[in-house]
């Protein structure tokens, strides 16, 4: 029997014990974190898939797990063994969870999961699910932890402040803004469980998740005062301080569940249901008032201030010089040295490390080669490492912490003779990313608008890619960030908001073509105004991403005119930006790369 064959037997063990006929397993934390540190990784731990994305349930005849497009390829590999049914997520003919447990639930059978672990908005689908079956809930079990021997404990990483200068905004003004919206929606508290939230309204980072630079805590805001709920041993004195300055008090982190359990019919509470957990939520009184909707912090903070946006251009030259430096060093090696591609990703890493201000990766690096960049969101590892040849494509996408920001770029790099067909599809990919940074647009308009903007390129030659065009980006905080995103299908009923002029979100369009390549080319794009006129207030797009497209990959003649002159005018702008940085080989190989074509 295999390892996770024994835990799935193990849990089914557990489940009969408690009288759960099925059991949820998502890939979240207490705070509906998008990555999550290693005692999280209760699903990782029950189907050994390694994916960022994706939820288990296991009844006690069958088990099955959901995850998006970025890992169809991915969770077939590591799914094999038949114990899990794979259920690709937006594909025709696949069930949603939901519809899933809805039909395979008997009728008065119980749906168990940690409600700590579950968004309010999902636990109270699966109580209609149970509802419908005369069957019930219980959020109140842990049953992963019942059977995880030597599970890893909570993070216990310090906290660090982060300064004004790197802000532009003190703590005692973003709190009078949470403020101010809590009045304007008759709230007197508001509940904040999500880490980036919290660490911006505090401007607070830590390093409780891999590549997220957050702390793990909870936060209530009330009129005059505030509670933050966290372990104090990861605060420095000089974080107690202001804290304490802005009338913060410090609370051990789970005393949060207990303190909710103290709100009354006094208490009118802003919370957000898609970022609260279900646990916590139903700790708070059904007398106490609640008032459902998003964190006045998420569209804070996705607008950047002019002294944030000054920084995170900063960190994308520094950024751009690091990779530009990489590109150097990789194609003047390849074919002479023994690259694989866990050795580029770490002397990339290495270029990083060597800019001022460099913290740590915004993700787990992608490197892929060939027919490993057709799996989105490949992780190479030592059993899949593979060297890289002068053939062929190799897709990298990576990016970086630093105190002036945060960068994630994707390029597809040509390391010798490349198929026609994967030159055909480069091309439309890089024809692709220049339409949407170069579009103009009346404010109002959202991602939704103009992600046609990006799939027009693949459509009209049938083909698309299975992944959002792109996201928002944190500063120093989540790489992936709302609520501004380049997405054509939008979830239902999803509040939308217009792409505001500070926002900073990604342009990544991709082809993926199983067994053969894979290729994606992103840059971060910063909304920005254009003219105004009678027509109302444009909109445009500024590059904050400055690396070279690979000319040894593109077909030139499969370009308009135009797309020529936006693509020659985008390298213009490379080499100008990044060649004072480099070395004198560096900066004549740079000029080559940035030829007109």
């Amino acid at each position: 029997m295999s390892r996770i064959a024994e835990r799935v037997s193990e849990l089914r063990q557990q489940m009969q014990k408690q009288q759960i006929d099925s059991y949820v397993i998502p890939s979240a934390d207490f705070h509906q974190s998008e990555y999550v540190g290693d005692y999280f990784k209760a699903r990782e731990f029950i189907t050994g898939f390694t994916g960022s994305a994706g939820t288990a349930v296991v009844m006690m005849d069958a088990a099955a797990l959901w995850t998006d497009g970025r890992y169809f390829l991915q969770a077939e590999k590591q799914l094999q063994g038949g114990l899990y049914e794979l259920q690709r997520m937006g594909e025709d003919d696949v069930p949603t969870m939901e519809e899933y447990l809805e039909e395979h639930l008997k009728e008065g059978g119980v749906i168990g999961f940690d409600g700590r672990v579950i968004s309010v908005d999902q636990g109270k689908l699966f109580e209609n699910i149970a509802h419908k079956k005369r069957g019930q809930i219980r959020y109140d079990l842990e049953l992963i932890d019942q059977i995880w021997e030597q599970r890893p404990p909570l993070s216990g990483e310090k906290a660090f402040l982060l300064e004004d200068i790197y802000t532009g905004e003190p703590m005692e003004k973003k709190l009078a803004r949470v403020r101010m919206s809590m009045k304007e929606c008759g709230a007197d508290t508001h509940i904040l469980t999500s880490l980036d939230d919290i660490c911006w309204l505090f401007n607070l980072r830590g390093n409780d998740i891999a590549f997220s630079p957050l702390v793990l805590s909870y936060a209530i805001i009330y009129d005059g005062s505030a509670q933050l709920f966290v372990s104090k041993e990861k605060l420095s004195g000089q974080i107690c301080e202001i804290l304490e300055q802005n009338k913060v008090d410090i609370c051990p982190y789970e005393a949060v569940y207990e303190t909710v359990k103290q709100f009354g019919p006094q208490n009118r509470i802003l919370l957000d249901p898609e970022k609260m957990n279900y646990a916590l939520y139903h700790n708070i009184p059904e007398c106490a008032v609640k008032i459902d909707r998003r964190n006045p912090t998420s569209l804070f903070k996705a607008v950047k201030n002019p002294v944030e946006v000054t920084n995170i251009k900063r960190a994308h030259i520094k950024d751009g010089v690091a990779v530009t430096k990489f590109l150097y060093w990789l194609k003047t090696r390849v074919g002479k040295e023994e690259l694989t591609e866990m050795s580029v990703s770490e002397k990339l890493e290495e270029f990083r490390r060597a800019q001022e201000g460099f913290i740590t990766p915004s993700f787990a690096p992608i490197s892929a080669y060939q027919e490993h960049a057709a799996i989105v969101h490949y992780e190479s590892t030592p059993e899949t490492n593979v060297a890289l040849k002068p053939q062929g494509l190799l897709l990298m996408d990576t990016g970086g912490h630093y105190y002036e920001g945060t960068t994630d770029i994707t390029r597809t790099i040509a390391l010798g003779p490349v198929s026609e067909e994967a030159r055909t599809h480069f091309t439309i990919v890089a024809a692709s990313m220049l339409a949407l940074a170069n579009t103009t647009f009346l404010y109002g308009c959202d991602g939704a608008n103009l992600d046609i903007v990006a799939r027009e390129p693949f459509w009209k030659r049938g083909l698309n890619f299975n992944h959002g065009t792109g996201h928002g980006v944190g500063y120093l905080m989540n790489v992936h960030e709302g609520p501004n995103a380049f997405r054509w299908k939008s979830k239902s009923g999803a509040e939308v908001y217009p792409l505001e002029e500070g926002m900073i979100t990604t342009d990544e369009p991709g082809l993926y073509i199983a067994g053969s390549h894979g290729i994606r080319t992103e840059n971060e794009l910063l909304t920005v105004k254009d003219r105004k006129n009678e027509y109302g207030q444009f909109m445009k797009f500024e590059y904050l991403t400055f690396v070279p497209i690979d000319l040894e990959a593109l077909n030139p003649d499969m370009l308009s005119g135009d797309e020529k002159k936006q693509l020659n005018q985008y390298h213009e702008q490379v080499y100008r930006t990044i060649s004072p940085y480099l070395s004198e080989e560096e900066r004549a190989w740079l000029q080559v790369q940035t030829r007109g074509i």
